[in-house]
């Protein structure tokens, strides 16, 4: 069958140096089913400033093309992890989506149009340690102000695994939801 380069919309690339996975030619399909190819790019997924929130009063748009988009996006997020809290956040608006989820979504096409060749790198000589991070905000959440979690772990420089996660509980301090953080990211190793 000879060596693996295309396989569920993903793109394998073997250097002599590693591995690289990415799905670019899956960006460039959903750009095009949802007439973004020609849209004028974002440098960032998201607006620094802005939060999410329910936004009763904002209008609502068709919830077949939100979930549609956000089914797109989920997709994609297995070889762009830079994109995946974004999506996470936009994805609990599928129920009654307003015009602002819609333009956060749009703000996603519009970065994944203006960085299309991003994706996974795999060393093939990378030391056999390791290494977990974990991370919280405190009370983040517009809408309850829980904490949202996240942490990654590596093998060598190899990124194994992952997980971002609205904290079941509002933390009190800082350093309560730190250590909530710390306990998922443990967990995870084990």
């Amino acid at each position: 069958m000879g060596e693996l380069t295309f396989f569920l919309g993903l793109q394998v690339m073997h250097k002599e140096n590693g591995i690289f996975i990415s799905q670019d030619k899956y960006v460039d399909e959903i750009l095009k089913k949802f007439g973004f190819s020609s849209i004028r790019t974002s440098s960032t997924p998201m607006e620094t400033n802005k939060t999410l929130t329910n936004d009763e009063d904002g209008e609502d748009v068709d919830v077949h093309l939100y979930r549609s988009m956000i089914g797109s996006l989920m997709y994609l997020t297995f070889s762009r992890l830079d994109i995946m809290f974004l999506v996470c956040a936009c994805s609990r608006f599928q129920v009654q989506p307003k015009v602002s989820h819609l333009n956060a979504v749009k703000r996603i096409f519009r970065y994944l149009k203006g960085q299309p060749n991003l994706g996974l790198w795999y060393p093939k000589d990378s030391p056999f340690i390791l290494e977990a991070f974990s991370d919280s905000d405190y009370a983040s959440a517009s809408l309850d102000k829980k904490s949202t979690t996240g942490g990654c772990q590596f093998l060598g420089s190899i990124f194994i695994s992952w997980q971002c996660k609205k904290q079941t509980v509002v933390a009190n301090s800082t350093t309560e939801a730190e250590y909530i953080a710390a306990s998922y990211c443990c967990g995870q190793v084990l």
